[in-house]
């Protein structure tokens, strides 16, 4: 397999698949409605929205959809709504569970909780964002914008095989994985360069297979060759990362709406360390985003990932 280039092509491979079906907790707010619209209209997924069925049936109309593509059940209060599509999910009802109008908390609790969470065992929680940017030749593949504050080095190198694993199906055989820091020189003074050189240690002696990893990098290193040739700095990644690990949410966050606000970037993001698909976007993310959120899910729940 080709390395997929663009989400759009990961669209295409989708769109030959059988229909996954979708679920949505708390389902009605504007984006999400209209990005499982256009993923059901494009046969990606048959959607149920969980949520306020008045605010759905009022927001679809204004968007002048066809409300009759969504089953709808209506549930009005947050936590109910969230643990009645989780339950569709271990029932067998549905195929991917989908964040809507609910704040990330309260969707990881629900995730998380009890007997009945949808965790797998050993596995800790974390969350990938395949970014796509105007003008770059490939795919990044971004963790954790999302879900862990402040990772430490068994959940950073956790991280890192999530990333490894997404980053195969979408066709990369070794990619090439950063441990980005504020610079690549290691200091005792700054935890996340330590880290990052254990980390990159442990790969080099065969812990972490199928991928190329370094780090401490500062982005920089990680994304411009020209920036490693006038630093005078060698690397096996020198500019050509495909995985960039953040040592913290702050800077995974401000880096990837950086992207999407100033560079005019698309992301799909997507909860890893669960039993089934788990979409995670902001319930501020674009239409545009949240469709390609939706599309990864689906791609991923054909890949074993």
């Amino acid at each position: 397999m080709e390395p997929i280039k663009s989400l759009d092509e990961m669209v295409k491979i989708v769109r030959e698949r059988p229909s996954k079906r979708l679920v949505v907790a708390n389902g009605h707010d504007p984006h999400t409605i209209e990005a499982t619209y256009r993923a059901a209209r494009e046969k990606l997924v048959n959607v149920t929205l969980v949520g306020d069925k008045e605010k759905i049936e009022k927001l679809s109309s204004e968007k002048k959809l066809d409300i009759s593509i969504f089953e709808i059940i209506d549930i009005k209060d947050v936590w109910e709504a969230g643990e009645l599509a989780r339950n569709m999910v271990i029932e067998g009802r549905a195929d991917i569970l989908m964040k809507g109008l609910i704040p990330t908390d309260i969707y990881m609790k629900i995730i998380l909780h009890g007997k009945e969470g949808l965790l797998r065992k050993g596995n800790i929680l974390s969350h990938v964002a395949v970014v796509e940017v105007p003008n770059w030749p490939r795919l990044l593949f971004i963790s954790d914008i999302a879900v862990i504050p402040a990772p430490n080095e068994n959940q950073k190198t956790q991280m890192l095989k999530y990333a490894i694993k997404v980053a195969h199906a979408f066709g990369l055989k070794t990619p090439k994985a950063a441990l980005i820091a504020a610079t690549e020189r290691v200091s005792d003074k700054m935890q996340a360069t330590l880290e990052a050189a254990n980390i990159a240690q442990r790969a080099e002696k065969g812990e972490i297979p199928d991928a190329i990893v370094d780090g401490p990098l500062a982005i920089d290193l990680a994304v411009s060759k020209e920036a490693c040739e006038i630093k005078g700095f060698k690397s096996k990644i020198c500019g050509d990362a495909d995985i960039l690990i953040f040592p913290c949410i702050e800077s995974a966050n401000v880096f990837f709406k950086t992207l999407t606000e100033f560079a005019g970037a698309s992301l799909a993001g997507i909860v890893m360390g669960t039993s089934y698909p788990c979409v995670l976007t902001s319930r501020a993310d674009s239409e545009k985003s949240k469709f390609y959120s939706i599309a990864l899910a689906a791609f991923l729940e054909r890949t074993d990932v």
